[in-house]
């Protein structure tokens, strides 16, 4: 989040009142023409979850930004430009980096500089970064709840020395607990800038830095339980089960992204009918010994095994034919596929 990862700051830019995607920046919305809006729908997202902290002959030159990703598509984010957001630094200062926990995790942030022979218009490799990162915190604390935008991680970094123009920090976090890796690209620029964004929204002027304020006492970083984000085996094994609800004014499609011993992804895709909606609820019975423990871009409503989702802000108006998702997480055994209702 601070320096915005491209990711975030495309969410950023790219959101409306109504919650629709509508990029404005010219480079998000050539990644969102070419991958969709689930990955900034998604924008915490861009992981493997076998990384176990591998760069390097894991994840293929050319697609660092997207991390080699399997479950969203964040291939767009690859694309080799010079107008994705920016954020402007001064070379050698010490800032205060932040970073989303929308699920709560223990591990090690490591973050590496392009070299200076790096150019935004060729696709990122390994080789041009810098062969050891500049900065590098196990379990630094956090604030906030997860699952939301304002829960983050915290911490000082002191920038590279002898850098100016254009570079991208890459932030590679991995977990203790799991394999689970998250990777990222943010875009900066060394030009003596104070975190200022430029390039989201209508406006070209530099906007103030996103880094929160940071708390008088901070709290010490949560540590996570194996169920607190998922750890899979990636093995996509979609179940569809669409439902129209509503007289047709939406329908519910669910699928399991993802499982491993003693829990399991599930992704729901909710389509609007032939007619815009302003807001829906998907609703279903969870399968015996099943619990969902976490839900984002939704608000969950659960009594014993009869579950509702409903829409968040962001992700209530569709226009007809339009789609959005929401994933969750859940104890036990994904077991049969529930039937989905929805109402709009």
């Amino acid at each position: 989040m601070m320096p915005g990862s491209r990711t975030y700051l495309c969410w950023k830019d790219g959101t409306t009142s109504s919650g629709a995607i509508q990029p404005k920046n010219p480079a998000c919305a050539a990644a969102v023409a070419k991958g969709g809006t689930n990955a900034l729908y998604n924008w915490f997202a861009v992981l493997r979850s076998d990384g176990a902290g591998r760069m390097s002959g894991f994840i293929p030159d050319g697609q660092l930004c997207s991390g080699g990703a399997v479950v969203y598509d964040f291939s767009g984010f690859d694309l080799a430009r010079d107008d994705w957001p920016v954020t402007h630094l001064t070379s050698g200062a010490t800032i205060q980096f932040t970073y989303n926990k929308w699920a709560a995790h223990p591990g090690t942030f490591r973050s590496y500089i392009t070299k200076d022979s790096w150019s935004p218009t060729r696709s990122l490799a390994w080789s041009d970064l810098e062969s050891t990162p500049f900065d590098s915190v196990t379990n630094p604390p956090s604030v906030g709840s997860v699952g939301t935008e304002d829960g983050h991680y915290y911490w000082d970094s002191h920038l590279p020395s002898g850098k100016s123009g254009r570079h991208i920090i890459y932030t590679v976090w991995q977990r203790s607990d799991s394999n689970e890796t998250f990777y990222s690209c943010s875009d900066v620029v060394f030009d003596g800038g104070n975190g200022q964004v430029t390039g989201v929204g209508d406006s070209g002027n530099p906007s103030p830095s996103p880094s929160p304020t940071r708390p008088a006492s901070p709290s010490p970083s949560p540590v996570a339980t194996p169920n607190t984000s998922p750890s899979p085996r990636v093995s996509p094994s979609p179940s569809p089960s669409p439902n129209p609800g509503g007289g047709g004014a939406c329908s519910a499609t669910y699928k399991v992204v993802s499982s491993w011993g003693g829990g399991y992804q599930g992704e729901v895709t909710v389509k609007a009918g032939s007619s815009s909606i302003s807001r829906w609820t998907a609703s279903w019975t969870q399968p015996s010994g099943s619990t969902i423990t976490q839900v984002w871009n939704g608000t969950l409503s659960q009594s014993g095994s009869n579950v509702s989702v409903t829409n968040v802000n962001y992700n209530g108006s569709l226009g007809a034919g339009a789609s959005t998702t929401f994933g969750f997480l859940a104890n036990g055994s994904s077991g049969s596929t529930p039937t989905l209702s929805c109402s709009a």
